[in-house]
């Protein structure tokens, strides 16, 4: 007995065991916003290392912080902002998990205090070591919640924002879990009315939907389960809504089509169910392997975001696999011939056959023709892609909603946005040197006059002022609040914190070629010295060499295990590689897409932006080549085992290929539609990250399905003919 029989056979028991699977898996997956991390790390980074540096060796109170920019209070210079003050310090410092709070004190202190109005800030520092900084933002909300309410009595225009990149954590989080939501509810009814359109039924067309469903819940359950011994980050939850209600929907498409196909060629319900099972399967299982594939490799990059989103795509992958190969079968086996209840209209089964037919012999006479025809658009598309700009956009892309967004944008108004792009100079002296020996006090001198050298940096602040020529003696050293010498110096003096504050006015991605410059220059100019940059600006420029780096690596992983795969599968050389040219061809195409709508703003109001930006989010080409390459091959291994499954029925080469197109092409543009629809969704949203990628999904899987599979492929597979399946069964 077969795997299919048996699944068909043992229906009961596998329907049992999927809904314990879903019963449990609904909690988990409702709530898996909560076990997943926001903060993206570079595992092994220069910046991750001062991090860690500064928790563990250094009693940094403001290690990491939150700064609360308090706008429509008067100035702490008058006793009414002065009381106002000293009432939300109280409050703050009560709440647990902050280390220390700091704001205006005294004239000095212009830092904290806008030039031109009544805003003014709040330092807070976060205990990081004990508890996650993003756990300790909604009690701070919390509290200032009820401060303003208080306030609002005598200061009714009074707001009180949290930001930094804890609250900016918290804030994505809920974003990214707001988007996925509304992704699905856009999507959803547009899908049904694909598969209402695709088979004429509301039964049939309702299957593949709860398939997509259940794999989005399975998959999310999982992940929420994985979450607490492997930590995954936020942006899973977006990308296992996208590929598992995708790949879901189409895998089961694929199934309940053959199990149609096969009840009206005379098959009874569990003959049916079982060819859908054995043939589908076995299409779906070299399909998934493939698409696992793009997504395994993107573990070679050692970032916590590209692994997590490898860990989502897999597990979706799986999900999707499993549904369609066991639940489905044996729900159909069940229904039989109820699969087409509910008809609003009457379509042939399989219905467009004799249009796809006419289409294939087309193909098959003029396949030169069909070619330039359709290839022209293809190439036009990917030569764009050559002025593809990889890296951090320019101007601020951040969901203007977003508290932490707006309180960002209130600092830069008030003069002070450069106190979140703080750069951090972690200076390791010489072995026998310490931080007010005239020696060491030297070394601090000189980098500090080679930063201040840099226009782009305004201030550079340690725990004495490094203009003085001699060093502070030991008592005046011990006199320093213990607080102060704690968050720049080690008890042994051996290592120091410099922090470097931007000028005003200087962007992100100016403060990125900063980092990368400091790193490249020798800034203590002192044998056994050693400087390390951390701060959000270095972070920054370890993601983009993350991301950036790696990719030759993920491409070459992708390419020869999906080469292999499909060797396996088809035991051909000629296929295989079609497919990657192909494949490739989409991929670059969907990039030239992504050019020409977010570089050039072609069309760009429609997706609710306002210009175009300068950059193409690091990540996205990544993302890009391992999802679309997966996914493309989706199509492929529809069509070719099809084409093979006729020639292997002593169909000659162009009738097999005829008839494979005829059977599969309605498959494969609903399936494609749906996808469309699917990634589409993900473009209205606000997540300018997630709009790049569902464009570039989108549009890949449009062309791959209509100009790809159903014309340029079949094209070569005639000009090849039998040498299509050389060296197996020419």
């Amino acid at each position: 007995m077969n795997l299919a029989a048996l699944i068909v056979r043992r229906r009961g028991w596998i329907v049992a065991g999927w809904t314990l699977a879903i019963m449990g898996a609904v909690p988990l997956a409702s709530h898996v916003q909560r076990s997943l991390e926001v903060a993206a790390r570079v595992r092994g980074s220069e910046s991750a290392a001062v991090e860690t540096e500064l928790a563990t060796r250094f009693g940094a109170p403001f290690a990491q912080y939150a700064v609360l920019v308090c706008r429509g209070l008067p100035l702490p210079t008058q006793p009414a902002g002065r009381a106002a003050l000293d009432t939300l310090i109280a409050a703050l410092v009560a709440v647990p998990g902050v280390t220390r709070v700091r704001g205006y004190e005294a004239p000095g202190d212009t830092l904290f205090l806008a030039r031109r109005d009544s805003t003014a800030f709040v330092l807070v520092g976060l205990d990081g070591v004990h508890r996650q900084p993003d756990d300790i933002i909604p009690a701070l909300r919390e509290t200032t919640g009820r401060l303003a309410r208080r306030f609002t009595e005598h200061y009714p225009r009074v707001t009180l924002r949290w930001t930094g990149q804890a609250a900016l954590n918290v804030d994505l989080r809920r974003t990214s879990a707001d988007a996925a939501s509304a992704a699905e509810r856009r999507a959803l009814p547009l899908t049904l009315l694909v598969l209402v359109l695709a088979f004429g039924t509301l039964v049939a067309a309702t299957l593949p939907v709860l398939a997509g469903a259940l794999t989005i819940t399975i998959a999310l359950g999982a992940a929420a389960l994985l979450s607490r011994v492997w930590p995954l980050s936020i942006l899973l939850q977006n990308f296992i809504t996208m590929v598992g209600l995708g790949l879901g929907i189409d895998y089961a498409l694929l199934v309940v089509s053959r199990f149609r196909e096969s009840l009206a060629m005379g098959s009874s319900a569990t003959a049916a169910a079982e060819d859908a099972g054995r043939h589908a399967g076995h299409t779906i299982l070299l399909s998934g392997v493939a698409v696992g594939i793009g997504f395994l490799a993107m573990l070679a990059i050692p970032l916590t975001e590209m692994r997590s989103l490898a860990v989502g795509g897999v597990l979706a992958v799986v999900t999707a696999m499993l549904v369609s190969t066991t639940l489905l079968p044996a729900l159909l086996s069940w229904l039989g011939r109820a699969v087409d209840r509910g008809r609003l209209f009457r379509l042939p089964v399989p219905h467009g056959e004799a249009r796809w037919r006419r289409w294939g012999r087309w193909v098959t006479r003029r396949p030169g023709t069909v070619l330039v025809v359709a290839g022209a658009p293809l190439l036009i598309l990917a030569w764009q892609a050559k002025r593809l700009q990889p890296g951090l956009p320019h101007g601020d892309w951040l969901p203007p909603a977003m508290e932490s967004a707006q309180a960002w944008r209130d600092l830069e108004r008030m003069g002070r946005g450069g106190v979140l792009q703080t750069l951090r100079v972690l200076v390791e002296l010489p072995e026998g040197v310490d931080a007010i020996t005239p020696a060491g006090w030297d070394v601090l001198r000189r980098i500090r006059q080679r930063l201040l050298a840099d226009p782009r940096i305004g201030e550079v602040f340690c725990f004495a002022p490094l203009g003085r020529e001699r060093p502070p003696s030991r008592l005046a050293f011990f006199v320093i609040p213990k607080v102060t010498r704690a968050a720049y110096v080690t008890a042994d003096r051996r290592a120091v914190l410099l922090e470097a504050v931007p000028r005003e006015g200087v962007d992100a991605v100016a403060l990125v070629a900063l980092a990368r410059t400091l790193r490249r220059a020798d800034l203590a100019g002192t044998p056994g010295a050693r400087v390390r940059i951390g701060g959000l600006p270095a972070f920054r420029a370890d993601y983009l060499d993350a991301v950036g780096g790696r990719l030759p690596v993920v491409m070459v992983l992708v390419i020869g295990a999906t080469f292999l795969t499909l060797f396996a599968g088809f035991r051909s050389l000629l296929i295989p590689l079609k497919a990657l040219v192909l494949n490739l061809l989409s991929v670059v195409a969907a990039f030239g897409a992504v050019v020409l709508v977010f570089q050039d703003g072609l069309g760009i109001q429609a997706l609710g932006l306002d210009a175009p930006v300068d950059r193409v989010f690091a990540v996205i080409p990544t993302l890009v080549f391992c999802t679309v390459f997966g996914l493309s091959m989706d199509y492929e291994v529809f069509l070719v085992a099809r084409v093979a499954e006729a020639r292997g029925s002593s169909h000659e080469e162009r009738a097999a290929l005829v008839d494979g197109l005829a059977r599969t092409a309605p498959v494969i543009t609903s399936a494609a539609a749906i996808m469309v629809v699917v990634f589409g969704a993900f473009t209205l949203g606000n997540f300018l990250v997630m709009q790049m990628l569902g464009l570039a999904l989108a549009v890949a899987v449009l062309l791959d399905a209509t100009l790809v599979r159903t014309a340029i492929g079949p094209a070569l597979l005639t000009l090849a003919g039998r040498w299509n399946w050389w060296p197996g069964q020419r």
